[in-house]
């Protein structure tokens, strides 16, 4: 049975930028591995994890934005309005 998968074309530039945002995502992901492997202060990783927490959140802006300009858009001009719900369960899980 063939999955019915949604895309987005994206743009060179857009798919640099948001996997940009990743690998420093990944980056400090690994930071705070090597701080724990370095026993290091409680406090010091929680202002670590609080960062990464906030680059999260921008990452999600980004995508939560463009999804609204161009996949959101595109459905309600096809008479799609289903991706109301869709938006406002987004909303719900991203705050």
């Amino acid at each position: 049975m063939e999955e019915n998968i949604q895309k987005r074309v994206r743009s060179e530039k857009e798919k640099r930028t948001l996997i940009s945002r990743v690998h420093r995502l990944i980056g400090q992901m690994n930071g705070i591995e090597h701080m724990i492997n370095d026993d290091r202060y409680c406090g010091d990783i929680l202002v670590q994890l609080a960062a990464i927490e906030q680059a999260v959140k921008g990452l999600a802006g980004v995508v939560m934005e463009d999804h609204l300009n161009t996949c959101v858009v595109e459905n309600i001009q096809n008479g799609n309005t289903a991706v109301i719900a869709e938006v406002v369960e987004l909303f719900r899980r991203f705050g």
